[in-house]
């Protein structure tokens, strides 16, 4: 296992696995009729890895999209346990850096479209309302604000990208030519609901959840949600004691990290710059505190 100086999981290495594959976050083994999901601690912005991680951040995104999954149920998903001592044999030497961080989930196929739902206009939704009054193509009213909660929640799909390739927001037509009309109303139709039904509940817990973003696979016919679900590092949280509309509100999650990389000289291509301490404890205080007020419990670290 690779660590850095912070105690931060940057790389597996599983003797009795070979078939690895390392994405931003997660490095998934194949384990045949299933796969190993591994949450390390790496952090990506702009579509780039950090040289440095943020501790603990994969045992919360694990942890938090285990909650999900269960206050979901009636949302099929991939997962089939996160208990280490259920796991094969082969994966009992690596136990203790597997817990609180790894899935053993089903195999899915893939649906090729990252599935983002927008219920507050922010980010770059914002500057593409400010530039021309639309998010993502789709036409809005004028007279929002930045941060303002949208009159109805949207749908904005988006390319799934390889480490250092940017994703690209697409239309829901180019979603259909991807997937298939059935396809990609079902997805839409899904994201929509989970987000719905999650920000239902995170408001009752001061957090209002300003966008996020879902995977969908295939399996047995039958679309479920993969990968992980309503983290920090897929979503936007923001304290609800704190937001104000016309402002960029204080968050708990991967924005922080954002906004201190736009105030350095760095053109969001890699390699990417590390990240200075105090900012990576920040941002891990951060995750936290997202999960503390979510899960109503603290992370088993």
């Amino acid at each position: 296992m690779k660590y850095d100086r912070n105690g931060a999981l940057l790389g597996t290495d599983i003797p009795s696995l070979k078939d690895v594959r390392r994405g931003k976050v997660r490095d998934i083994y194949d384990l045949g009729d299933k796969l190993l999901f591994v949450a390390t601690d790496r952090i990506s912005a702009f579509d780039c890895v950090m040289p440095n991680g943020i501790p603990d951040k994969g045992k919360v995104l694990t942890q938090l999209s285990l909650f999900w999954f269960e206050f979901m149920n009636w949302m099929p998903n991939h997962l089939i346990t996160a208990d280490v001592d259920e796991y094969p044999s082969e994966l009992k030497e690596a136990a203790a850096d597997l817990r609180g961080r790894s899935m053993l989930v089903a195999k899915a196929e893939t649906i090729p479209v990252e599935c983002i739902a927008r219920g507050y206009i922010t980010g770059t939704g914002w500057k593409d309302y400010q530039k021309e009054g639309k998010v993502c193509g789709i036409p809005l009213r004028s007279g929002y604000r930045q941060a303002e909660k949208l009159d109805e929640s949207l749908f904005t799909p988006s390319t799934k990208a390889d480490v250092g390739i940017h994703d690209e927001n697409i239309p829901f037509e180019k979603a259909v030519e991807l997937v298939g009309l059935e396809t990609a109303e079902r997805i839409k139709e899904l994201t929509l609901k989970v987000y719905t039904t999650a920000a239902d509940f995170a408001v009752t817990k001061g957090i209002i959840l300003a966008d996020t973003k879902f995977e969908f696979g295939v399996r047995d016919g039958e679309v479920i949600l993969i990968d992980e679900i309503l983290t920090p590092d897929s979503s936007r949280f923001w304290p609800a004691d704190t937001y104000e509309i016309g402002t960029s509100p204080k968050s708990l999650d991967k924005q922080f990290v954002r906004d201190y990389l736009e105030t350095l000289d760095w053109d969001k291509t890699p390699p990417a710059p590390e990240l200075p301490d105090d900012i990576v404890f920040k941002t891990r205080d951060k995750y936290l505190e997202a999960y503390r007020l979510i899960a109503n419990r603290e992370i088993e670290i």
